[in-house]
């Protein structure tokens, strides 16, 4: 005896709630619902993959993923091209397009990450080179916990965004940030900064005064150009560090803290260990996972791309239209040709004097001035190119592991790094056991 079949009515009403269950599905990404936002709010225009991946601050993958999957429902479509390019569209189902008006009615959910005021900054300085998304990836990485971060990076690349991002990303992020620059305290300082003092500690000391450790409590302790501490004052940093407690200038009763270390340099503190200037038991206590942030040079792809979000930001701060003012191609060929020793801080302030002082609305390359001059004179495409402090570290790394027999235990007791960091920078250089070793 078969069974009755459903009514039309009923087939309807299941294949709805199918339909309503999917788009919620769809949209309970953050991504997904992100990138269906923004693509409506801006029915007229069109997007390639890098420029959403800059946008939104994710990896590239990540992005293609879920347009995918947009395209697929029928509220965005892929006009192919090169590169191809995405846009909004309405679905041809009726269910699914009401949805779709539900949602954008809606009001966006705001996530704690893009509420943070560092997290937009460093989105600023992301462009399409996909060194600065996995540097981001790493970032929500250690965000995850208390694990203490070296943050690596020539002068200027936003070593303290980074720092600050961190912070605010994690459980911590409600709490303090105390940020200390270690070269502008000399030893005579040192330790009335970092543990304060008691009242009558010294000549001058009226009052008690809490230290950065302790201001840092519950928080987040950023110690800025660490690798220019002396050796005495790294003996009492590491102690503290490693206890959790302190003593103020002058006093004789313990303080307790506990709190999130995030430590900077723009020094190479491998080779300051080897040298003995830099304490190997506090370099490991401060190392525990590195990021590195490349520098504007490695990323030259990325100038242009910065430069212009950078003048858009000069004329939206003095109450401009975006595009107020714009730059020439010898501008911007100029931008390219320039070596960058003081990374995006440097191209930031050479984009708003260049702003400041052009008279027209064209910003033509004889208004841009550099600060190093002389390295504009130096640069030309026949002098020798001296190999990236990153690529002599790969290179390193892939002979040491050839020798090892891509034994990574043996490989990282002979690099005098922990397996961790060996793997990590396995994968972060790309490295393979079938590649040529140079």
């Amino acid at each position: 005896m078969s069974l009755p079949s459903r009514s039309p009515s009923i087939a309807r009403h299941d294949r709805a709630r199918d339909e309503d269950s999917s788009f919620g599905n769809l949209v309970q990404s953050p991504l997904r619902a992100g990138l269906l936002r923004f693509l409506s709010a801006r029915p007229a225009e069109r997007f390639d993959v890098d420029s959403l991946a800059s946008t939104f601050g994710r990896m590239r993958l990540d992005v293609e993923n879920c347009l995918r999957e947009l395209v697929e429902f029928g509220v965005v479509r892929l006009v192919p091209g090169s590169p191809p390019v995405y846009a909004a569209c309405r679905p041809r189902r009726e269910p699914a397009s009401r949805q779709l008006d539900v949602f954008l009615e809606r009001q966006a959910v705001v996530s704690s990450e893009d509420q943070a005021p560092s997290v937009q900054r460093f989105r600023d300085m992301i462009g399409r080179d996909e060194k600065m998304l996995v540097v981001f990836e790493w970032i929500r990485t250690a965000a995850k916990s208390d694990i203490a971060v070296l943050v690596l990076g020539p002068t200027g690349s936003g070593k303290e965004v980074v720092a600050r991002m961190i912070h605010e990303l994690s459980r911590r992020g409600r709490e303090q940030f105390q940020a200390v620059n270690c070269a502008a305290l000399p030893d005579t300082l040192f330790e009335s900064e970092l543990f304060g003092y008691e009242k009558g500690a010294f000549t001058g000391a009226h009052v008690r005064k809490p230290g950065r450790l302790e201001q840092a409590n519950h928080g987040t302790l950023l110690l800025d150009e660490i690798g220019d501490l002396s050796l005495a004052a790294q003996a009492k940093l590491l102690r503290a560090l490693e206890e959790r407690r302190f003593e103020r200038l002058g006093g004789q009763k313990a303080v307790h803290v506990d709190f999130r270390l995030i430590s900077a340099t723009n020094r190479p503190l491998d080779l300051l260990v080897g040298d003995e200037k830099f304490r190997r038991d506090l370099y490991y206590r401060i190392n525990s996972f590195a990021i590195r942030l490349p520098s504007l040079r490695e990323r030259p792809v990325d100038i242009p791309v910065l430069a212009t979000r950078f003048l858009a930001r000069y004329c939206a701060s003095n109450g401009l239209a975006l595009d107020a003012k714009i730059f020439s191609a010898d501008a911007i060929e100029r931008f390219r040709r320039y070596p960058w020793p003081g990374n995006i801080r440097e191209l930031e302030s050479t984009v708003f004097r260049a702003a400041l002082t052009s008279p027209e609305r064209m910003i033509r390359g004889s208004d841009v001035e550099f600060l190093h001059t002389h390295a504009m004179e130096q640069r030309s495409d026949e002098a020798p190119q001296l190999p990236t402090l990153r690529e002599v570290e790969r290179r390193h790394i892939a002979r040491v592991l050839a020798a090892a027999g891509w034994n990574k235990k043996e490989a990282s007791r002979m690099l005098e790094i922990s397996r961790g960091t060996l793997y990590r920078k396995i994968v972060d250089y790309g490295l393979d056991p079938k590649m040529k070793v140079s």
